[in-house]
């Protein structure tokens, strides 16, 4: 357990990255470890897109941006891989279990030296008619998927962020 807690401790949630490319066989390591996540009842409600493409990438940092609301900005930080995770809407559980799929993920990348950043508004994206056609484009149709996350990788550029300290009241025990 120890080498486990020590990858959970040392994450941090980058916001810079190198323009340099994640290997496809670290890329494929981190997406692995997404596949072996927790599901309710093992149903695998989850879909993993894996994005390289520079045309998808704008696509995605524009519908991103626009929903909030700064059309300038990079959501991505720059980062050369970003992985969309979705979740069957009919799964009771799929918002959990495309939440432990990016959990993951991220600490997959922690273990082999990966900066990662969890990139909200995936749902607000993928309820467009934008969303909805890039999906298709990408082979993606006759699923009812609402967007999770966005999973940023890269190699950090800059210093570690420091942890924040963990709160007072986080545990309780009823004994």
């Amino acid at each position: 357990m120890g080498e486990t807690l020590d990858i959970i401790k040392n994450r941090r949630s980058w916001r810079k990255f190198k323009p340099d490319m994640v290997p496809e066989e670290a890329v494929d390591m981190i997406i692995e470890a997404g596949t072996w996540a927790a599901s309710g009842r093992g149903l695998q409600s989850p879909t993993i897109v894996c994005v390289t493409n520079n045309y998808v990438k704008r696509k995605l940092t524009q519908m991103n941006a626009k929903i909030l609301g700064k059309e300038d900005f990079d959501p991505f930080f720059g980062a050369p891989v970003i992985l969309v995770v979705l979740a069957e809407k009919s799964v009771p559980t799929y918002v959990y279990d495309g939440s432990i799929v990016m959990a993951n993920m991220m600490l997959a990348a922690e273990d082999i030296g990966i900066a990662s950043c969890w990139i909200h508004r995936a749902k607000e994206e993928f309820e467009t008619e934008e969303g909805k056609n890039l999906l298709r484009a990408i082979g993606i149709e006759g699923k009812d998927l609402e967007g999770i996350g966005h999973l940023a990788l890269g190699y950090p550029d800059g210093e570690k962020p420091e942890p924040g300290a963990r709160k007072k009241d986080y545990i309780y025990y009823a004994d």
